[in-house]
């Protein structure tokens, strides 16, 4: 049977038929040889068919059909063109080899093709990606990199493009970034307390929180000079006025020892830092909660917005999370011990990230794998409603929400919860009732605009008609008085 190879190429695609020679899978020094140099190699093959691309849309449509394992329009009337295509329980004469197996797979559904894989036709079509602007003559030299760096630029930003209008990316850097001040912040927090206690340690114990230590150090600065004076905004910034007299007291009687003015200087500078981190701090989670909220609403309602951050984060995107089972998700995190107990053939972990959610703590032991299992299941269901729904709201992760409260009321007291169905149910319900009312606001609204530009309308056809009819009548009338006169 004869053997004919395709190649996928930037510029086009190419088909070559196999002339007959050395064994290419017994890999001899001779076989290496001749794929590696150019003049040997084209005594291998022979070029059939070239098949040029006509545009860089063009390129870009072929290659996505290429990277989901289906072949389009144009490569089958490439190959319908030039293979004898067999019919349907005949067998076909050519036999054509391809790289990918998927595509081979969709070449032989659609066209009835003879298609292959194998190894000597994988080691074929890499000596014709090493010396393909050679074999093909209507090539140039550069066109081939000129073409490759255009498709993949154009195929990166179509993938990117490509994110089911949920902007996960944004999600998954803010909750990376606030993990991170996490562990910063406390550690420069506690930097600033180890460096200021020498001079005032009396202030740890009265005030342990370290976002109001650090502004108690730009407030306070020299114990000796503080006075009542700076009662207030110790008062401000502790909320208490007790405690504002019990620093001012403290710092009367301290025992830390006395510090230089550049060396305070310094302290109060990275206490101010450490605040202004604080702040960050504070605002990014702020935008996390937001961002959730229009991305992941249900998924954020069901666990908490970090959480859930975290989830979407480790699966890498939303619409990864959403094609996971359950069972992938309740371990996410704890990879490293589910490798360890199949090693070991130990116990497997009940729960990765999900260990941080509020219903696993509320849980008793026995019942924390079993919650944690619970809670995987309505974290893929969130997910997927998330991902795949039109409208964006939390109605779901509601329901879902007060489905696993009372699984926990069920393991404590055995009381009976409601039907998984039966909450899906009034969830599409509630669902359906709010896009009414938006679609009734709308249409509300669109009215009220029609009947401003009627409005509008009338009275601009109404005014020139006004104006050029009362100049007319006064001097008719003023002219007519004076002639009886």
């Amino acid at each position: 049977m004869a053997l004919s190879l395709l190649y996928e190429s930037a510029v086009g695609y190419a088909l070559f038929d196999v002339v007959e020679g050395p064994d290419i899978s017994l890999g001899t020094e001779e076989v290496i040889k001749a794929l590696n140099e150019a003049s040997r190699f084209a005594k291998l093959v022979k070029l059939k068919a070239f098949s040029p691309f006509t545009s860089a849309e063009h390129a870009l449509e072929n290659i996505n059909c290429i990277s989901e394992g289906t072949a389009s329009d144009y490569l089958k009337s490439l190959l319908e063109a030039n293979l004898p295509i067999g019919k349907k329980g005949k067998k076909s004469k050519v036999s054509l080899g391809v790289m990918d197996s998927k595509l081979g797979a969709s070449l032989h559904e659609e066209l009835g093709l003879s298609v292959t894989s194998a190894e000597n036709v994988q080691e074929l079509i890499r000596g014709i990606r090493i010396h393909f602007e050679k074999l093909i003559g209507q090539l140039q030299t550069g066109d081939l990199p000129r073409a490759q760096l255009g498709l993949a630029h154009s195929y990166s930003r179509s993938k990117i493009k490509f994110n089911v209008h949920k902007a996960d990316n944004m999600i998954i850097q803010a909750i990376a970034l606030l993990d991170q001040l996490d562990k910063d912040v406390n550690t420069f927090a506690m930097r600033a307390k180890e460096w200021y206690s020498w001079h005032f340690p009396e202030l740890v114990k009265i005030v342990p929180d370290n976002y109001k230590y650090a502004r108690l150090v730009n407030i306070i600065r020299n114990k000796q000079s503080l006075d009542e004076t700076s009662l207030p905004q110790i008062a401000d910034v502790v909320e208490d006025e007790d405690m504002a007299k019990e620093i001012l007291e403290a710092s009367r009687s301290s025992m830390g020892t006395d510090v230089s003015p550049i060396d305070l200087i310094n302290i109060e500078m990275f206490a101010m830092k450490v605040a202004e981190l604080a702040d960050f701090k504070r605002e990014l989670h702020n935008y996390l909660t937001s961002k959730m909220h229009n991305v992941a609403p249900n998924l954020g309602a069901l666990l908490g917005d970090q959480v859930g951050a975290r989830l979407i984060a480790h699966a890498g995107s939303l619409i990864n999370l959403a094609k996971y089972p359950a069972s992938t998700v309740q371990i996410l995190g704890a990879e490293k011990a589910l490798f360890r107990a199949l090693k070991t053939k130990g116990k497997t972990p009940k729960y990765g990230l999900l260990f941080h959610s509020a219903y696993i703590g509320k849980a008793k032991q026995k019942n924390k794998g079993r919650i944690s299992r619970y809670l995987a299941n309505k974290c893929s269901i969130a997910s997927r409603v998330d991902c795949f729904a039109d409208t964006t709201s939390d109605i779901f992760g509601l329901k879902l929400k007060e489905q696993v409260e009372e699984r926990l009321k069920f393991y404590e007291s055995g009381a009976r919860p409601r039907k998984n169905i039966d909450v899906m149910h009034l969830a599409q319900k509630q669902v359906a009732a709010m896009e009414d009312a938006e679609d009734a606001a709308v249409d509300e609204s669109e009215k009220k605009k029609e009947k401003k530009k009627k409005k509008k309308r009338k009275v601009e056809d109404a005014d020139p008609e006004k104006e050029s009819d009362e100049p007319v009548k006064k001097k008719k009338k003023k002219k007519k008085s004076k002639d009886k006169k």
